[in-house]
């Protein structure tokens, strides 16, 4: 069907470009150790872009098997819209090759039945169980799985035509202890390939009751401002802060904080990657929402600015080339996003520490200004290490400004965690905790 509307396409004097999808998934939510809902989703649909005298339009139709009468239809009424449109048009992306980035399906995930993730799904709930018997009715066991598997696809009148398969699954578990006092924990992770879930449960459990036992325990404390350890979670709380003033779109409208590649923005510690071609990863890909080639971005190297992220239409209203960062569905125009995130810099031994102040979690980023920088974030969980002493604290609030705190970052740790997309290790730096 695809192809019979590129036909359709071919026949207009306009300029086209199309993006599809085809994918299913699989989810499942347990609650106090029940597997309380299960159920499979299917979606589809095309996203049609027309630049007609330097104007776009834009319109899609969900599903992927129509007639030629509706999809004649569906290419008539985008031109309408296109002719009628005050959005300006600069052009879609030439067929500039790129190669195809390697471990992002398992034939393993696509065909698992229903009946097999069912079971899956259950063998986690009685997991739970089994930890619930061990520790006791103080503990409430709750969690999730997803699967699924997409095939996305873009062709354009400058000659692209690439599709690619992907699959993804992820696992969470949420652990709650209530007595005198409560505590919480979780784990979340996610895989382009098929784990071994035995193996990812225990781990997952384990540090999820680890995390329990730290926030049971954990007192507001009365405040501290100076050298303090960023776990990975609380890195990519701040970290997301930051990176819409390194979108291209931002830049150009004077949204973001920087305005060219060169000055020095953090400390010389410090280093920011943009990457969407590392095998295996969540956010890689081997083209984005627009056709152009998955790339590697450094964007901060040693405290300097590298570069933005662009699409193809902020590439060219800046001059310069897309990064391959345009994000989308079907259903949506594209724009300025991120792939995998990854920290590094100055590597340092940032375990087996006899003193250190270390935020594990925090959250609230969202209520954080992105241009002033100024954020006030919720401590969730963090710890004082004291003479090989652990005490937990938590109900506290981080504050500052992230410009003055990625200026203050001394070293970065050794080990890298991934959470979801972003890749750190552990971050000291100068903070204030109130």
């Amino acid at each position: 069907m695809i192809d019979e509307l590129i036909k359709i396409l071919n026949h207009k004097d306009v300029e086209w470009e199309i993006y599809w999808e085809i994918g299913r998934g699989s989810s499942f939510k347990i609650e106090r150790c029940e597997l309380v809902r299960a159920q499979r989703k299917y979606h589809s649909g095309i996203g049609l872009r027309i630049g007609y005298k330097g104007k776009i339009g834009f319109s899609y139709i969900t599903g992927i098997n129509h007639d030629r009468a509706t999809l004649e239809r569906f290419v008539n009424r985008t031109i309408k819209l296109a002719k009628v449109s005050e959005v300006p048009f600069h052009g879609f992306p030439d067929n500039n090759g790129g190669n195809k980035v390697k471990a992002l399906y398992d034939k393993r995930i696509e065909e698992l039945s229903f009946d097999d993730a069912y079971a899956t799904a259950l063998s986690l709930t009685e997991k739970e169980k089994e930890f619930k018997e061990k520790f006791g009715k103080e503990y409430t066991f709750s969690g999730g799985l997803a699967f699924g598997v997409s095939t996305d696809g873009i062709a354009n009148s400058n000659g692209i035509e690439k599709s690619e398969k992907t699959t993804g699954l992820s696992m969470s578990i949420h652990i709650v202890k209530r007595s005198e006092k409560s505590g919480i924990g979780s784990y979340y992770k996610g895989f382009r390939l098929m784990p071994d879930f035995e193996r990812e449960i225990s781990l997952g459990l384990e540090k999820a009751l680890e995390e329990v036992a730290l926030s049971y325990n954990a007192k507001k404390i009365d405040g501290y401002k100076g050298e303090l350890i960023l776990e990975p979670h609380a890195v990519a709380s701040v970290i997301s802060i930051l990176m819409s003033n390194l979108y291209g779109d931002n830049v150009y409208h004077r949204r973001s904080r920087f305005s060219k590649v060169g000055d020095t923005i953090a400390s010389e510690s410090f280093t920011l990657i943009d990457d969407a071609t590392l095998e295996g990863k969540l956010g890689s890909y081997s083209f984005d929402g627009e056709g152009n080639p998955s790339q590697r971005n450094v964007l901060i190297e040693n405290g300097i600015l590298k570069s933005f992220l662009f699409d193809e239409t902020y590439a060219k209203l800046m001059n310069t080339e897309s990064t391959g960062n345009a994000v989308r569905d079907f259903r949506t125009t594209p724009h300025i996003g991120n792939s995998n995130v990854i920290v590094d810099g100055k590597r340092e031994n940032l375990g087996d520490l006899d003193k250190a102040v270390i935020l594990k979690r925090v959250f609230g980023e969202h209520t954080a200004n992105p241009v002033s920088g100024d954020f006030s974030l919720t401590v969730e969980l963090g710890y004082i290490i004291e003479n090989g002493e652990v005490r937990p604290f938590k109900d506290n609030m981080f504050v500052g400004n992230i410009f003055e705190l990625i200026n203050s970052i001394i070293s970065v740790g050794k080990e890298k965690e991934e959470v979801g997309s972003f890749i750190s290790p552990r971050v000291l730096a100068f903070g204030k905790i109130i």
